[in-house]
């Protein structure tokens, strides 16, 4: 950030009276900005034994698979960013049941909430962002082409839970993956 949302002016990169971490803070009007964590909301939503997926249409990960998911946006609950989502990804309506699992991603600055959700009908089709959307067994999960590390320990715990027959609430850090050499 380099200058006020509030003013235009210059903004410095500065600890501000009462604070403990650095914020932009605005040089004339000494408006603090501050940056926080974006809320990733989704389901994983459930028709039989089948699960909805949907291939990315956008970056990142580009083509990769997903449950559909996306950001929060202003005045609304997670629940109903979680409903959006689905509906926008994969033209899917369904019934939240219950929250599911909850990642923190502090690398990238998100933290993602995920629901168990039920299919209404197999109306499905991808939606402006989704190159292709499919109802799908664990045995034929694309596990290696799973666009995200959340989206992949979600999906593991959710099958290891259902064999169980039980779904406690999961949470987790995700850490950055190694560099290549």
């Amino acid at each position: 950030m380099k200058f006020c949302s509030h003013c235009g002016a210059p903004v410095t990169l500065r600890v501000p009276p009462g604070d403990t971490l650095p914020r932009h803070v605005c040089d004339a009007c000494h408006a603090i900005h501050y940056q926080n964590p974006r809320m990733v909301v989704g389901c994983i939503v459930e028709w039989e034994d089948r699960i909805l997926l949907c291939r990315r249409g956008i970056e990142p990960r580009h083509g990769l698979w997903t449950v559909p998911a996306g950001f929060m946006e202003n005045g609304e609950t997670t629940f109903q960013g979680a409903l959006r989502e689905t509906l926008e990804e994969a033209h899917a309506r369904v019934e939240i049941d219950s929250l599911y699992a909850l990642y923190n991603i502090p690398h990238i600055n998100q933290v993602y909430l995920l629901f168990r959700a039920r299919l209404l009908d197999t109306a499905i089709s991808p939606g402006a962002e989704t190159l292709e959307v499919k109802l799908c067994p664990e045995n034929e999960i694309p596990w290696e082409r799973i666009a995200f590390a959340s989206i992949r320990n979600a999906l593991a715990h959710y099958f290891s839970d259902r064999k169980r027959g039980a779904y406690p609430f999961h949470t987790g850090t995700i850490e950055p993956a190694p560099a290549k050499k």
